[in-house]
């Protein structure tokens, strides 16, 4: 495996990573937020408060977008599977 092909593979891997996980994490961070500012509105310091309903959140986005990262990770790994004979030489 050449050091350029073993860069692209690497960059090519967090990059995947990256677009996998940014709908979650935005998804919780937006929920946080909203629920921060409804407990400074109100004055109400529960911990249960923020976490069931990011949770659901989170939940929900991943089971709406699981055909999309189940058919992204398809294509990755295939790209990868592909590469494959590049890589023994």
């Amino acid at each position: 495996m050449t050091p350029e092909l073993s860069t692209e593979l690497i960059k090519t891997m967090m990059l995947q990573a990256v677009s996998l996980a940014t709908p979650i994490i935005m998804t919780a961070m937006v929920i946080g937020l909203g629920i921060s500012l409804f407990q400074a509105v109100t004055s109400i310091n529960e911990q249960t408060l923020s976490f069931v309903p990011k949770a659901i959140g989170v939940v929900a986005v991943i089971i709406v977008l699981l055909p999309w990262t189940t058919r992204t990770l398809v294509e990755f790994t295939t790209a990868i599977i592909e590469k494959m004979p590049q890589m023994a030489r």
